[in-house]
């Protein structure tokens, strides 16, 4: 008897869920955003008449967190400066676009926009957009943050990371990111396993391992 191999299906995982309308003005998408409050847990991001509304589940919600804290003990060790944005709604109408990424960041730009609220209308865009999209996603978030002119974007789909940087008005995939030149993708990558387990453990080891790696350089400079 010739027996057959049960094939089971692995369910594709699930770090959000999604609704998309088709057709809206950027009126209409004005109309919706500011008829919802502010302290809402879903996300909109709208572009050239499609509205994705996210809802972002445990697996998504886990990466985004900790690839900020990720974010903040580079900037903090480095002696970089910092302004977090979050997900502020970030809208250009010109552009018929507008979005409320997972986080974003001024690290080059922030002594422009220190102190102040922002003004899309007249500020540059932030440095940096993280974007965690474990599940399918309608929009084109490499066309829509390029052409907003967010000069780098990190996009992370539960297990790989992904570098753009614009270069000539489109995103460019790289290795390395440009704010963070000396820093692996494994780095990202272990820095999230050992958080499955012990988050603080986790942010112990990359606090003494970057600034180890701070120190490296510094010494090699010296050398020089």
């Amino acid at each position: 008897m010739v027996v057959t191999p049960l094939k089971l299906e692995v369910p594709d995982p699930i770090g959000e869920k999604r609704v998309t309308l088709r057709g809206l003005t950027w009126q209409a998408y004005q109309q919706i955003l500011h008829a919802l409050p502010q302290n809402r847990g879903t996300r909109f991001t709208y572009d050239q008449g499609i509205l994705e509304i996210t809802m972002p589940l445990e697996d998504h919600e886990f990466a985004l967190r900790l690839i900020e804290l990720f974010i903040r003990i580079l900037v903090l060790e480095m002696g970089l400066k910092i302004k977090t944005m979050g997900s502020t709604t970030i809208g250009y109408e010109k552009l018929n676009r507008g979005a409320e990424p997972d986080c974003a960041y001024y690290i080059q730009n922030q002594p422009k926009v220190a102190g102040r609220k922002v003004n899309f209308a007249s500020d540059p865009p932030p440095d940096l957009i993280v974007e965690v999209d474990i599940t399918h996603t309608d929009i084109d978030k490499n066309q829509l943050y390029s052409a907003m002119g967010v000069p780098e974007f990190w996009r992370y789909n539960g297990q790989e990371w992904r570098i753009y940087q614009l270069r000539d008005n489109q995103y460019q995939e790289c290795d390395r990111s440009p704010t963070f030149t000396w820093v692996e993708k494994e780095d990202l990558y272990q820095f999230l396993d050992q958080a499955q387990l012990d988050e603080i453990k986790a942010e112990l080891n990359f606090r003494a391992y970057v600034r180890e790696q701070i120190q490296q350089q510094a010494k090699g400079e010296q050398l020089q």
